[in-house]
């Protein structure tokens, strides 16, 4: 009886949208479509949702496209992508919601998807799901951007908003204004690969980076008084850094808690040598991380069942690391890993597991891009929370 009511509980989360109108963009208008996307936008109303066929030549609806109405975008054939060659450029109002999905932006730098400008009066919310981008640049005041089961040559740049299960050069998470209409929830970054790492510059909320394959970690801002965690990523840079691969240097003159803990690591030291460095701006606890280098820290931090020396192997290729990180992490039920094992040190470790969201392609399944659960439930309610989308 439990285990059903489980099971009807978390089949409620993914419910099917019903969408205002429906209008087609076909190669060449065929069948009395749009031969443009744009056509389509400028024809369509606020919550309709555009369907754009591939073209079956593998050639581009070429055009810069500006959304200016809460719309959605998806492909007419399952599991295939639109090439749209032309910027993309989402125009702010308060309590628009633009979502795209699988759209190709081919391999052009100088096509992205930007927002227009800072959201006044509330707040603007962008979803891009299985899409092929070279660079999203939504870092305007606020500006909500959920990004999940993407590729992006270049860089992630939003202000707000979960990034789940994206394979980018580099993902940053800064302002180009302070917001003045705050979001309630926390910037959250689960299960990505970033070659150059994450760094956050964003003074305006909590941030939470979980299970992550990356090369370095760096913070140089946080919200006054905020809890943020770094938990069960793996940080690996075999070509040699500045820094430390979890460098901490706040430059705003806020301060805050960072939690830094179950991670595995392996770099090459340069100028430091130094596994965690702090400007003492932070106040840092680090537990029960693991290093192949000799465990050392630069400024003020607080530790306890961190490892040196480990014997680790990392793969920058397969994504993996096994060796001494097994079994490793912090023993408190609460970071159990997904078999009811101890929690394993790096991206595999917890409930937020790699495993979560890997292999991105799932045989055309659609794909569960977010889910939070208890460890365990003592009384009271059972809550629980997630959301998926279609392939």
């Amino acid at each position: 009886m439990t285990k059903q009511l489980f099971i009807v509980v978390l089949m409620s989360l993914f419910t099917t949208k019903t969408f205002a109108a429906d209008l087609y963009v076909r190669n060449g208008g065929a069948g009395g479509a749009y031969s443009t996307v744009t056509a389509a936008i400028n024809a369509a109303a606020e919550g309709d949702r555009i369907i754009i066929q591939p073209k079956t030549n593998g050639s581009a609806y070429v055009e810069n496209l500006t959304i200016n109405k809460s719309l959605t975008f998806v492909s007419e054939t399952a599991y295939n992508r639109y090439f749209i060659q032309g910027t993309i450029t989402i125009s702010p109002a308060a309590g628009r919601v633009v979502t795209i999905s699988s759209l190709s932006s081919g391999n052009f730098t100088i096509y992205n998807i930007v927002a227009g400008g800072a959201t006044t009066g509330g707040r603007t919310t962008i979803n891009l799901l299985n899409c092929y981008l070279n660079n999203v640049n939504t870092n305007q005041a606020n500006t909500t951007t959920n990004i999940s089961g993407c590729t992006v040559s270049g860089a992630i740049a939003f202000s707000h908003g979960r990034c789940t299960a994206n394979k980018a050069q580099n993902i940053n998470i800064n302002s180009t204004a302070s917001d003045t209409n705050l979001a309630t929830s926390d910037v959250e970054i689960y299960g990505n690969i970033s070659s150059f790492g994450i760094t956050h510059s964003q003074s305006n909320y909590n941030f939470k980076f979980y299970n992550n394959f990356l090369s370095a970690i760096t913070v140089l801002a946080i919200k006054t008084g905020s809890s943020n965690e770094i938990i069960n990523n793996t940080v690996y840079n075999p070509n040699g850094t500045d820094v430390a691969p979890f460098y901490i240097n706040l430059n705003n003159g806020n301060t805050g808690n960072i939690a830094i803990m179950n991670n595995a690591s392996s770099f090459v030291s340069s100028v430091t040598n130094a596994c965690i460095y702090n400007n003492n701006n932070a106040i840092v606890t680090a537990t029960y991380n693991m290093f192949t280098n000799a465990f050392l820290t630069d400024g003020n931090v607080t530790q306890s069942n961190n490892t040196g020396s480990a014997n680790m192997n990392f793969s920058n290729v397969n994504y993996t690391v096994t060796g001494m990180n097994v079994n490793a992490g912090n023993p408190d039920l609460e970071y159990t890993d997904l078999d009811l094992t101890r929690n394993d040190i790096g991206h595999y470790g917890g409930s937020n597991s790699w495993s979560n969201y890997w292999p991105i392609d799932n045989a055309g399944k659609p794909q569960v891009n977010y889910l939070l659960t208890p460890r365990s439930v003592s009384s009271g309610t059972l809550n629980i929370s997630g959301s998926a989308f279609s392939r």
